[in-house]
């Protein structure tokens, strides 16, 4: 079996071209994971989310172990064979579910006990059982239990919160059964105060993890304030270990997160938005609800190979989202994850070309540029 492995393959500036090794396969870096919540990427196939380039989804921990079960997951031979995704998982630890989504949370040293949001039963989840469910998923890479701090917090909320978070880190690993292809990433923690940032990813490297990840971020603080919690956050991070920005985001925000050296990215966004008649093109989002694309005959994105863009036109996928018909919100959902994939495939060029910085102009300039005015 493979050993779980990160290889630098070249850089440009802080932007890098590396390649996550798994049990599962290969993950070309930079990567975007389409969103698995529930064990499925929403209005897709397994099939067709592999056919936009994805090599690698992401799971979450508080979803699968309140519905279907871990244990019922781990039955049926891991989260793998049960969504018939052959490839690389990342599961979510759950950390930020719990706080997001549960009710009637109490949080303490040992874990956070909650209600769930489907049925009011209660449960615990700790470090140890985060990594217990996690393996029994059988994720590629497992993430440390976290406490997503919430923002705005004062600089002693955000630091209480990244302690214990740290604690709860080193209990994950302590945790954490190694195995042959399989990896477990901690969380930088620190909300928007870079001496916290720092202290965190100190802890994390004192601890030891696989690869190390960027939380609390894309909460509400804006792309500016993002960026500049990554400039201070990044530098601390190990060179030969891979870096992942949790829950981001806007394609610019993917663009600036990889000329400053991340190299993972998930968000639900292109999915969602798919579901709600949004598609992202280069030239930037497209309402396909809007009434200018009634008869518009052009495709969404001519640059674009995604069966919604060679097949359907404009005027028909407008008809579709009127008629609230299910085609339209797989089509555009198909079309978004199909344009994310394009756009690490070329970021991964640019960078091993050399241009990375030519490139993250030109795209903010056609996604300035506004989407084209219908014929």
């Amino acid at each position: 079996m493979t050993n779980f492995a990160y290889r630098l393959l070249g850089g440009d500036g802080k932007a890098r071209l590396g390649l996550l090794e798994t049990a599962h396969g290969a993950v070309h870096t930079p990567a975007f994971m389409p969103v698995g919540t529930a064990g499925t990427v929403k209005a897709m196939m397994p099939e067709s989310v592999s056919a936009t380039g994805a090599e690698i989804v992401l799971g979450n921990t508080y979803h699968l172990m309140l519905r279907p079960g871990a244990e019922r997951v781990h039955r049926h031979g891991g989260l793998h064979r049960f969504m018939n995704w052959p490839g690389p998982i990342l599961t979510d630890s759950g950390g930020f579910q719990v706080m997001s989504l549960a009710k009637l949370r109490k949080l303490t040293e040992q874990g956070v006990t909650f209600q769930s949001h489907l049925d009011g039963s209660t449960h615990l989840l700790t470090p140890e059982r985060s990594m217990e469910i996690q393996r029994m998923l059988d994720a590629d890479v497992t993430m440390a239990f976290d406490e997503c701090t919430p923002f705005p917090a004062t600089e002693a909320e955000a630091a209480a919160s990244m302690h214990l978070s740290m604690r709860w880190a080193r209990r994950s690993r302590e945790a954490f059964v190694d195995r042959q292809g399989y990896g477990l990433f901690g969380i930088v923690q620190g909300s928007v105060y870079p001496e916290l940032r720092a202290e965190s990813a100190a802890a994390l490297l004192d601890v030891g993890f696989d690869g190390y990840a960027v939380g609390g971020l894309a909460v509400g603080e804006g792309q500016e304030e993002m960026f500049r919690i990554l400039d201070v956050t990044v530098p601390h991070l190990p060179v030969e270990r891979p870096r992942y920005l949790m829950g981001v985001g806007k394609p610019a925000d993917i663009v600036g997160a990889v000329i400053r050296g991340v190299d993972m990215f998930d968000c639900v966004m292109p999915t969602r938005s798919g579901r709600t008649g949004q598609a992202f093109t280069r030239r930037g989002t497209v309402n396909i609800r809007n009434a200018r694309h009634q008869d518009d005959p052009r495709p969404l994105d001519e640059a674009c190979s995604c069966p919604a863009c060679r097949n359907y036109s404009r005027a028909y996928l407008h008809h579709l989202a009127k008629a609230e018909e299910v085609l339209g919100l797989m089509l555009l959902t198909w079309h978004n994850l199909h344009y994310y994939q394009d756009l690490m495939r070329e970021l991964r060029a640019a960078i091993g070309e050399g241009r990375v910085t030519h490139y993250a102009a030109e795209f903010a300039a056609l996604q300035a540029l506004g989407d084209i005015e219908p014929l």
